[in-house]
C-alpha cells in the first residue's frame, strides 16, 4: 500500500548522510516528528515543511510535491566511439543522458551500465542516481580536489569531463552539463568571461568565481630564455591548443601569429607531457602542471577561472551544493596552497548581462 502522505525526506536525508536526529536538529523540529513525517503518518505544518526544505536547501515542492518528471528513455549525450559502450546516467534540465565513459578528473569512475551493439542495455547493480549526479566540463588541472570535496560534503557523484573553455560552453548551451569552467578573463580584462558568455549564450547565466590562476610557458630542460620576444625568433618546436580554448588565446597573444603551430594537445597536462617527453620544446599551460612535470615555467598572466551555469538552475540542489563547496574553507584552503592558484575570491557570484 502506498504511503498516504508520500514525500522524499528519507531520500534527501540519506543522500546527505544524516540521521533523523541530525535532520531534526538542523530543521528545529522533534525527531519523532521527522520520523512520522518521513513515514507518511503525519502531515507537516507549513512551518515544519519550510524548515525541512531549508535544511536540505531545496523547495517544499521538491520534498512534498510529485517527483520531477524526466524523460525516462535516456539519449546519448554524444555517440560512443564503439560498442559495447559503458555509460554514466545523469539528469540535466529534465533530460536523463547517457554519457559514454571517458577519463575524468578522478580517473576511473564506476559506470552505470553497458550498451551492447544490438542496443541491449545491461545495468550495473547499485548504479548512482541520475538526479544526484553533477556533470561538469572544464580544464582545471585541480578539478579532482573539487570533486573529492563535493562528494565528501554531499555523498553525491560528480562527472568532471575534461574540456577546454570553448567546448565546455558548447556543452552547457546544449544542456549536456550543469556547469562549464572558463578562464578567458585576465587582470587587464576582468569581465572577459562575462563578455564571452554573453556573446556565445546570451543573458540568463551566472558565474561562480573559483580562483585566479597563473598561465604561462612550460619549457624543456636545457632551453634558456631571457626575453619573451626570443620565443618568436628561435626555431623551437611549439605544442599548441585547439582554437576556441583560453590557452590558445594566450598562446596566440604571446606569439603574435608569427609561429606556425603544427601539433595540438588536448589539455594542460597534454602540453606538459609533450614537452617533457621531447615532442615539443615549449607550450602554454598552467603553472601547477608545469611544476608537476619538473619543467621550467615563465608566467605570462593571471587568468580568472569561473564556473558558468544557467540562472534557472540556481535553485537546483546540485548547483547549490557546488556553490557551498567552492565557498567552504576546506576547499578554498587546499586550492590556495597549490602553485599558481589564488582562491581568495572563491565563491563570489556574478550575473551575466548583455556585454558588448
Amino acid at each position: 500500500m502506498a504511503d498516504p502522505h508520500p514525500n522524499r525526506i528519507r531520500e534527501y536525508r540519506q543522500q546527505c548522510g544524516w540521521s533523523q536526529s541530525e535532520l531534526a536538529q538542523r530543521a528545529g523540529v522533534s525527531r519523532a516528528a521527522v520520523s512520522a513525517i518521513e513515514m507518511g503518518r503525519l502531515v507537516p505544518s507549513v512551518a515544519s515543511a519550510l524548515a525541512l526544505a531549508a535544511a536540505f536547501q531545496c523547495s517544499v515542492e521538491d520534498l512534498f510535491g510529485p517527483v520531477p518528471s524526466v524523460k525516462v528513455d535516456p539519449e546519448w549525450a554524444w555517440q560512443p566511439p564503439s560498442f559495447p559502450a559503458r555509460f554514466w546516467l545523469a539528469e540535466v534540465n529534465g533530460q536523463i543522458w547517457r554519457f559514454p565513459v571517458e577519463p575524468t578528473a578522478t580517473s576511473v569512475l564506476a559506470h552505470d551500465g553497458i550498451m551492447l551493439s544490438d542496443g541491449t542495455v545491461c545495468s550495473q547493480q547499485g548504479a548512482s542516481d541520475p538526479r544526484t549526479t553533477l556533470v561538469l566540463a572544464c580544464c582545471d588541472p585541480a578539478a579532482s580536489l573539487l570533486v573529492t570535496e563535493y562528494s565528501r560534503q554531499t555523498g553525491w557523484r560528480v562527472i568532471a569531463l575534461p574540456r577546454p573553455s570553448g567546448q565546455a560552453l558548447t556543452l552547457l548551451q546544449q544542456g549536456r552539463v550543469h556547469a562549464a569552467g572558463i578562464h578567458f578573463a585576465t587582470k587587464e580584462s576582468p569581465r572577459e568571461n562575462e563578455r564571452v558568455v554573453g556573446q556565445a549564450l546570451g543573458p540568463g547565466w551566472n558565474l561562480l568565481r573559483v580562483a585566479r590562476w597563473h598561465e604561462g610557458l612550460t619549457i624543456a630542460a636545457g632551453k634558456r630564455i631571457t626575453r619573451i620576444d626570443e620565443l618568436r625568433r628561435r626555431p623551437w618546436r611549439w605544442i599548441g591548443r585547439e582554437p576556441g580554448s583560453a590557452a590558445r588565446r594566450c598562446l596566440d597573444e604571446c606569439l603574435e601569429g608569427r609561429v606556425n603551430i603544427r601539433r595540438i594537445a588536448r589539455d594542460h597536462r597534454g602540453v606538459a607531457q609533450a614537452v617533457r617527453d621531447g615532442w615539443a620544446d615549449v607550450g602554454v599551460c598552467h603553472r601547477l602542471v608545469s611544476d608537476e612535470a619538473g619543467l621550467q615555467f615563465i608566467g605570462l598572466r593571471w587568468e580568472i577561472f569561473d564556473w558558468c551555469f544557467a540562472a534557472d538552475l540556481a535553485a537546483d540542489r546540485r548547483i547549490v551544493r557546488l556553490i557551498d563547496t567552492v565557498r567552504s574553507p576546506s576547499y578554498r584552503h587546499i586550492l590556495g596552497e597549490l602553485p599558481g592558484y589564488d582562491s581568495r575570491e572563491a565563491g563570489e557570484l556574478y550575473r551575466v548581462k548583455d556585454v558588448q
